[in-house]
């Protein structure tokens, strides 16, 4: 199968999921749903759950089985992005092209679909974890997402990223900024996937290598991106970096420095992958392509 095709493959199905999970939307609570749904379905890549998926098929053969903590991790991150939005946080006016979810529904409310999914995401995988004869992997797959995305992985990067604008950090700490803010939920996302499937240790420990080089070379693409990229393909508005005074790998290193750095951790995801012979490839390709995207 065509890498693209199995790339719309994952996407539809993980739309789909994510669909079926919204269904009362007449509540006393829609104002908080309706606020959930706009970020959720706004256009995002889906990459986090695409991984999750992928993760999972190098280990496991049913796919639905991995369905909801992929949907849970696409939710944690859209919430991660209401937040970062915020007046309080990056004050930011569009996201994917569209007003973000502040602009739209008023801080109080975005702040509560912001929570919303972030606990949503929860209910969703232990649900899943608890109809399970046998949940020990269910419950380990959750753990994973959730450290990924607790105090010591998003939120812990997103709190030194907050405190260090208008700041000249370190390598080290831009270093942590970026394997937390960024990679870890990616990591958590091809290791839960691999939990899931059954997969041995020893490959959940690539997973993790895959996962950290992943995830440090999107940040840097989207850093550079910030700086030479197209505002109408990125859906949002650029120069912010600079604008914040924030430290960035382009800002320490320089841009010719920032692109070797993406081909030398998409060289080792690559070799990484390698081990998997053909079933890696759908993820090489899929590597590759994310570090020369333009938005």
């Amino acid at each position: 199968m065509e890498w693209k095709q199995q790339l719309r493959g994952y996407t539809d199905l993980m739309n789909q999921y994510l669909d079926g999970l919204f269904v009362n939307e007449k509540a006393p609570n829609k104002t908080v749903v309706e606020a959930m749904k706009y970020s959720l379905f706004a256009g995002g890549k889906r990459l986090r759950p695409v991984l999750m998926m992928a993760a999972y098929e190098l280990f496991g053969k049913d796919l639905p089985e991995v369905l909801p903590y992929a949907a849970a991790i696409e939710m944690i991150h859209t919430y991660s992005l209401i937040h970062d939005d915020l007046p309080a946080m990056d004050n930011d006016d569009f996201r994917r092209g569209k007003l973000t979810n502040h602009k739209v529904f008023g801080e109080g409310i975005a702040i509560l679909a912001g929570d919303g999914l972030l606990n949503y995401a929860y209910e969703v995988m232990l649900r899943d974890a608890l109809s399970k004869a046998d949940s020990k992997r269910y419950i380990q797959a959750t753990y994973e997402v959730a450290t990924a995305s607790g105090i010591n992985g998003m939120i812990g990067g997103q709190t030194v990223d907050l405190e260090s604008e208008n700041k000249t950090i370190s390598a080290d700490l831009l270093e942590y900024i970026h394997l937390n803010k960024t990679a870890a939920i990616i990591t958590a996302s091809l290791k839960a996937g691999a939990i899931i499937g059954g997969a041995q240790e020893a490959d959940c420990k690539r997973m993790e290598a895959i996962g950290n080089s992943l995830g440090l070379a999107f940040q840097i693409q989207d850093d550079i991106l910030d700086i030479v990229g197209d505002q109408a393909k990125l859906g949002k508005k650029i120069g912010s970096d600079e604008e914040k005074h924030k430290s960035t790998y382009p800002s320490l290193y320089g841009l010719e420095a920032s692109y070797n750095k993406v081909r030398e951790l998409t060289e080792a995801i690559c070799n990484n992958l390698a081990f998997y012979g053909e079933g890696g490839l759908f993820l090489k390709v899929l590597s590759s392509y994310l570090m020369e995207r333009e938005s």
